[in-house]
């Protein structure tokens, strides 16, 4: 017995089959043959029909579907035949008279033009769609799909030319059916890079549109904001969106979409719960829709890798699956060199940002009490690291970077996963880890969170398992940077830090920033920085005085000035006015642009700041001025000691 869901889907290919036939041949005769036949079996129908009306079933679809069926040679209209007269033979080919065999049945079923067409589009090649076109024989709501076509194959101008008119008019009188044209429009625009005509356009139609239209637009719009990484204002978005089309299947996949890039987990999966209930009771949602918020209701950020797997980049997904094969893998502790020099060690040395500079003081670090030591991959994994880098077309970063210096056209090609395939080994390779998550860095889509969950989420939890097994086997505390065998597992640790804080996960990011500076005390990548201002936000005031004093005369903002915040909460004002002098004389831009309520942003360079200079001023400002301005009677006292 058939299903009610694969009825649909049978009698849509038939129509197809149908239409196919009829514009590849267009003789009446051999398409009756034809559907006598074959409709029959499409459908199949025939075990369950007596002798002969198999027969008449076919060819009364086919010839409904004859008639509905535009054709050039009649200006793109239908050729409808004539009904029998009753003692002609009848059409289904009985033999019999018309009155005698389908007469009795009724009037043949009038098909949609709409529907027709929109299969007679696929079938038909360029000219004749043109010839269509000119003589306006397409029905309007079906030429986003001629747009879509030329889309395809990156004619965006044609595109737009085609669908802009259907925009010029009353747009409230455009209901759903124009909503594919919209998107098809907006889509070609960004081809065009017409991002200001697309967001006229898109705010007319938020004011001028049907409630349809209008809640597409907005769609849009959140998906933009998205994109520009400004979440507060695609939650606005959202909730015009929402209200406007309550019940569009499309709203469903947008929320879920947000609520990943806030790394919201939990309401995500508690709406696609709601959703799937929503759009089960309301009926006509599409199967794969109803499977993503199933997945969702699991792991939203591993549905959204998967919804979006068409239009990824195939390599990812490769990479993909190999990173999830690798959780199978136990991880391997890997030999270690002892180091007994306390300069390659690091001991006692703190990173000065002013290279060069003799007169830039620089303090004792904290010495770790544990032993320090170079990382030793085993025989086998140096073995595959050689061939690795045989292969692997990237560099590695320079120093403290995360881009390479060359990528070498990583994506662009896949020996290096077909060596990852073959080479199970390599999971347990840090040194290989680390190119890939530096592969992945430079790949736009990788930013993307659902991206990161599954690519970089798991990889980083490789890497540091392997990094605690490591550490436990040999009771190890200090895996200092310079030591040039350590840099991946500590440009690693650094990745993972970053991946939480991005992530919004405060209380992780820190652990890892405090396990870094743990096993790099000299702090190369500056990440302490970023723990001081976690600790002050938390209000964990005597870590952070701990931390400043680990980073003495420290030409950090976030340090000296942190440290000089710690106190004064901690009731040591006096210490905290020394802690401001001390600040002041190596960092004086930093109070300006911290009292001052309002103040020209300086010039900012995205490779970095010139310590002391107005630029590091305003970035401390932008990190944590709130922080100050929170604190009752802290700036009003910073103020008079500075004027005093």
């Amino acid at each position: 017995m058939q299903t009610e869901t694969t009825d649909p889907q049978r009698m849509e290919q038939v129509l197809r089959d149908a239409v196919r036939q009829i514009a590849d041949d267009g003789d009446l005769g051999r398409f009756l043959d034809w559907s006598r036949t074959q409709i029959p079996a499409a459908l199949d129908v025939e075990s369950d029909l007596m002798d002969g009306e198999a027969q008449r079933l076919g060819a009364m679809l086919g010839l409904a579907i004859w008639n509905a069926t535009p054709r050039a040679e009649h200006d793109w209209r239908p050729p409808p035949l004539a009904t029998p007269r009753d003692d002609d033979p009848c059409f289904c080919g009985s033999g019999l008279s018309y009155r005698d065999c389908c007469e009795p049945l009724g009037p043949l079923p009038d098909l949609p033009i709409e529907l027709i067409w929109d299969l007679l589009i696929d079938e038909l090649p360029d000219e004749p769609v043109q010839d269509a076109l000119r003589r306006r024989a397409v029905p309007e709501t079906l030429l986003a799909k001629v747009a879509e076509r030329w889309l395809e194959r990156e004619r965006p101008g044609r595109a737009a030319a085609l669908l802009e008119p259907l925009f010029r008019g009353d747009l409230a009188a455009l209901d759903s059916r124009y909503e594919p044209a919209l998107d098809i429009l907006c889509d070609a625009l960004d081809a065009l890079d017409h991002w200001k005509k697309k967001q006229a356009f898109l705010l007319r139609v938020t004011d001028e549109g049907s409630r349809e239209l209008k809640a597409v637009a907005w769609q849009r719009f959140t998906m933009m904001f998205m994109d520009d990484g400004e979440l507060d204002y695609a939650d606005e978005a959202f909730e015009q969106a929402l209200r406007h089309g309550p019940d569009n299947p499309s709203t469903a996949l947008l929320e879920i979409t947000l609520l990943a890039a806030r790394h919201d987990d939990e309401r995500a999966r508690s709406r696609a719960q709601f959703w799937c209930h929503r759009l089960r009771r309301a009926g006509g949602a599409e199967p794969g829709l109803i499977a993503f918020l199933e997945e969702a209701m699991v792991d939203p950020q591993e549905a959204l890798v998967w919804s979006h797997s068409a239009a990824m980049d195939p390599k990812l997904l490769t990479l993909c699956q190999w990173v999830r094969s690798c959780s199978t893998q136990p991880p391997v502790s890997y030999q270690v060199e002892p180091l007994d020099d306390p300069m390659q060690a690091g001991a006692g040395i703190q990173l000065s940002l002013f290279p060069d500079d003799n007169e830039t003081p620089a303090g004792q670090g904290s010495v770790p009490s544990g032993a320090a030591a170079a990382l030793l991959p085993t025989t086998e994994l140096r073995q595959v690291e050689r061939e690795w880098h045989r292969i692997f077309p990237a560099s590695k970063p320079y120093s403290t970077q995360l881009s390479a210096l060359d990528d070498g056209g990583v994506w662009e090609t896949d020996d290096w996963l077909r060596f990852l395939a073959a080479q199970p080994v390599a999971a347990n390779s840090l040194d290989i880890l680390d190119d890939l998550a530096t592969a992945l860095y430079e790949h736009p889509e990788s930013s993307l969170p659902w991206v990161a969950h599954t690519l970089l989420g798991p990889l980083y939890a490789r890497a540091i398992a392997i990094l605690d097994r490591t550490l436990a086997a040999h009771d190890l505390s200090c895996l200092p940077w310079s030591a040039e065998r350590n840099r991946p597992a500590l440009r690693l640790l650094f990745r993972a830090y970053l991946h939480e804080a991005e992530a919004g996960r405060d209380q992780a990011a820190a652990a890892l920033i405090e396990r870094l500076l743990m096993l790099n005390p000299q702090d190369n990548h500056g990440a302490r920085a970023e723990l001081m201002n976690h600790y002050l936000r938390a209000h964990s005031d005597q870590q952070a005085l701990e931390l400043a004093r680990r980073f003495p005369n420290d030409v950090l903002a976030d340090l000296a000035y942190g440290e000089v915040l710690a106190l004064y909460r901690l009731g040591q004002q006096e210490h905290a006015a020394r802690a401001l002098s001390r600040a002041v004389h190596r960092l004086p831009r930093i109070p300006r642009f911290l009292l001052r309520k309002r103040i020209k942003r300086p010039a900012l360079d995205h490779t970095g700041f010139t310590p002391g200079a107005e630029d590091q001023a305003w970035l401390y400002r932008e990190a944590m001025r709130d922080v100050w301005e929170a604190e009752p009677g802290l700036l009003n006292w910073m103020k008079k000691r500075l004027t005093a």
